[in-house]
């Protein structure tokens, strides 16, 4: 309990030692306090004012669908906005707008061109609006200016700038974009081309060993084959028939008299009656596999009747030669009937022998032609699985070419309507939503904020100068300060005994301090109202 009320008696010692220190150095405080606070308040009027003026650029979306046209320009906003303002703020775009407002232009010193384009970049202040996606929707313009009329023509020089850059820019890339496309379709045009003249030259070096042509060349060998086939047939028809008109002959020459057999026929007969009988089986055989307009049929009728034409004259002919008795009684009219009778036998048959060696000749010849191309399209169906994988190694690559340029050329299509929609201004613009403002009061110096500012820092003046001279003084204005330095403790005290005087002097001196504060306070809140209103 006793060390309770020592402590609660310390605390109320402390707090008497702190307002006494605040009656002691009032005007310490509240004069420096008041100093701070008047010279930041009159520096704020004294600085040159500076207005702000502030346009906000809406980004707008392309008005077609991405679904009909597609962008051919770079989609990242973010990228094309840094290179816009690049561009923007390059040294040659901020001299045009120095020279054409005239900023920057001091009476005395003129600063160099270097000077006036870095103050420029630091009064021009460019932020990004964003939504909830981190995509870039719209973006403040502002420039800073002690002429509020000039910020906002500077403003508005600048907003042309973002929105005619932008349009340049789109329009720029989809050109190169599509110039670039056009120029490898070009390429891979000509690509396609050379493929084209390669597999074009490979089918025309190699006509007939196509893989396409296979079922063709089977059916036309199997055709050669058997016109082969027919052709030697025909050969062996003619050589018989050679065989039996040179025995014939022989007969008709070595004939000397009246050869009869036993029945009673000629002996030259029965050979052509064996070659009618060979011929009309042939006949019949032929028959069987093709029609009478057929050439072999024909030609195998006309040799029967050709034969048969010669037996009936061959047997007219040995009835009606004389006997031996006319032969040897009038040798001399008798003999020369019989010559003229056998040439006249023989000079059929002696044609029909040249006409069937002529025909031997010409059925030869057409078998080494028929064997000739027989051999011709069996080397091509032997070389169709060379030919086939030299094809399937052209036809890769044109088919790699040619799926290449109907590629690009879609692109290509595609970046020309693109380009279009940007020279027609339907894709990603930027728009004005607030014109450039006309501004009523300075950015800066905010004068209201200075005087905050000047509160503070005549606060912090204050406590330092109290404090100061509170830390000089080097006389004790407390009991606990006497008996920290007495070396025995204090048995008893004797109050202060005060007369009406002193409570008189004291009531004068609490007034003169409430006053003194009253009066900075009220030329602070003056100070900072008017301020308020004129700032």
């Amino acid at each position: 309990m006793p060390d309770d009320l020592e402590e609660q008696r310390g605390e109320s010692l402390d707090l008497q030692h702190y307002l006494g220190l605040v009656r002691r150095r009032h005007f310490h405080f509240l004069i420096p306090l008041l100093i701070g606070w008047a010279v930041v308040w009159a520096a704020s009027w004294v600085l040159p004012p500076r207005y702000q003026s502030t346009t906000l650029i809406l980004v707008e979306q392309p008005s077609m669908p991405k679904d009909y046209v597609t962008p051919n320009v770079n989609d990242n906003l973010q990228e094309r906005m840094q290179s816009i303002t690049q561009q923007i703020l390059s040294r040659t775009n901020l001299l045009h707008i120095i020279d054409r407002f005239h900023l920057y232009s001091r009476e005395h010193a003129e600063p160099s061109p270097d000077d006036k384009v870095a103050g420029m970049r630091k009064d021009i202040v460019i932020e990004l609006v964003r939504d909830t996606r981190n995509q870039i929707t719209a973006f403040n313009v502002s420039y800073m200016s002690g002429n509020p009329q000039l910020a906002q023509k500077v403003t508005g020089e600048l907003t042309n700038l973002f929105i005619n850059q932008n349009l340049e820019v789109r329009q720029q890339q989809s050109e190169n974009t599509t110039e670039f496309l056009e120029n490898q379709l070009e390429a891979a045009r000509k690509d396609l081309a050379a493929q084209e003249d390669r597999v074009r030259q490979f089918k025309g070096q190699h006509v007939g060993e196509m893989p396409g042509q296979l079922a063709t060349n089977l059916q036309i060998l199997q055709g050669l084959q058997g016109q082969l086939q027919t052709a030697e047939d025909s050969l062996n028809a003619a050589r018989q028939q050679r065989v039996y008109l040179q025995t014939l002959t022989d007969q008709y020459r070595t004939l000397q008299g009246p050869i009869k057999s036993s029945d009673g026929t000629p002996a030259g007969l029965p050979a052509i009656d064996q070659q009618l009988q060979k011929l009309r089986s042939q006949l019949a055989d032929l028959s069987s596999h093709y029609t009478d307009r057929h050439p072999d049929v024909r030609k195998v009728k006309e040799e029967i009747a050709k034969t048969e034409k010669l037996r009936d004259q061959l047997s007219a002919s040995l009835k009606n030669k004389p006997s031996d008795g006319a032969t040897q009684a009038d040798d001399g009219s008798i003999g020369s009937a019989t010559d003229a009778t056998q040439a006249t036998m023989l000079a059929p048959i002696e044609s029909q022998l040249r006409s069937n060696q002529l025909e031997i000749t010409n059925r030869e010849h057409s078998i080494a032609a028929l064997k000739a191309k027989v051999d011709d399209y069996q080397a091509r169906l032997n070389t169709e699985p060379i030919r086939e994988q030299q094809l399937a190694d052209l036809t890769r690559g044109y088919e790699q070419s040619k799926a290449n340029y109907d590629d690009l050329l879609k692109k290509k299509n595609e970046s020309k309507m693109a380009t279009s929609m940007e020279l027609l201004q339907q894709g990603e613009r930027f728009r004005v939503v607030d014109p450039p403002s006309l501004p009523q009061k300075p950015e800066f110096p905010n004068r209201l904020k200075f005087c905050g500012i000047g509160l503070g820092i005549g606060l912090a003046l204050g406590v330092f100068v109290a404090g100061a001279f509170e830390m000089a003084d080097d006389r004790l204005y407390s009991e606990k300060e006497i008996k920290s330095l007495l070396p025995v403790p204090v048995i008893c005290e004797i109050p202060v005994i005060g007369t009406p005087a002193d409570g008189s002097s004291g009531h004068d001196k609490a007034w003169r301090v409430w006053a003194a504060a009253a009066v900075v306070v009220a030329m602070i809140a003056a100070g900072s109202v008017f301020s308020y209103l004129r700032g």
